[in-house]
């Protein structure tokens, strides 16, 4: 198993996925293991259909192993039932996606402080720290503009605000900037970046873009649903 940093946060041991096809059986993830050390930025790269994102929503409990285990902590995320799971995404596990997911209806700072009020968090301190996030990927002044008033950049950094609301302490990024121009991509990477170490926050990113994926302190590789590579930065 590979270990990257000492204090670990994130293990995965021996992950195995697999979908039916009609008669066919797609094997997608062939026995994954790797321990991730608190505090680490973490890039997974490979082919499409190397499992990459199957990995991803593992980890995030958006989708279930058929073999195997997933630790956050001394937590095992693969035994929890399904409001135990629903719970974890919500405390414990901050996503950002290649497309934003803004609701339209809800200005930047209300997308911000969704997750927390549904979280239980009073309203006035979920704006209020809302308006904080807004501040770290420099967006104060952006706050009422609703998601069509936004550039593609300015929406995957309000996206980047709201994966961080609840203070998690794993944050997934699934080509979080598949879907931007090369400066805004490199721009939101480095805010990505920039505030996981800020606020000490595992990353993980999926990435196909060797830039984004430098800029990690581990980078994992998977090829043909098998982790074939990994070095530390």
């Amino acid at each position: 198993m590979n270990d990257y940093q000492d204090r670990i946060l994130l293990k995965v041991e021996n992950i195995v996925k697999n979908y039916a096809s009609g008669a066919e059986t797609l094997y997608i993830l062939k026995g994954i293991n790797f321990n991730i050390g608190e505090g680490s930025s973490v890039a997974i790269s490979g082919q499409s259909g190397s499992g990459k994102s199957t990995l991803l929503n593992i980890i995030g409990g958006l989708d279930r192993a058929d073999e195997g285990k997933v630790f956050i902590g001394n937590n095992e995320i693969t035994a929890l039932s399904e409001k135990e799971i629903s719970q974890y995404r919500s405390k414990q596990v901050g996503f950002i996606f290649q497309f934003h997911y803004l609701l339209k209806d809800f200005t930047a700072l209300e997308n911000i402080m969704l997750p927390a009020y549904i979280a239980g968090i009073k309203k006035k301190e979920a704006l209020n720290m809302a308006r904080s996030l807004l501040a770290d990927v420099k967006l104060e002044d952006r706050g009422g503009h609703f998601p069509s008033q936004l550039s593609g950049g300015e929406r995957q950094r309000v996206a980047v605000a709201r994966s961080m609301i609840n203070n998690p302490a794993l944050i997934l990024a699934d080509e979080p900037t598949g879907n931007l121009d090369p400066q805004n991509s490199e721009n939101v990477a480095e805010l990505l970046y920039e505030s996981a170490q800020k606020w000490n926050k595992t990353l993980i990113v999926v990435t196909h873009d060797k830039k984004v994926a430098q800029r990690a302190s581990v980078r994992l590789v998977l090829e043909n649903g098998r982790l074939v590579s990994g070095e530390l930065n």
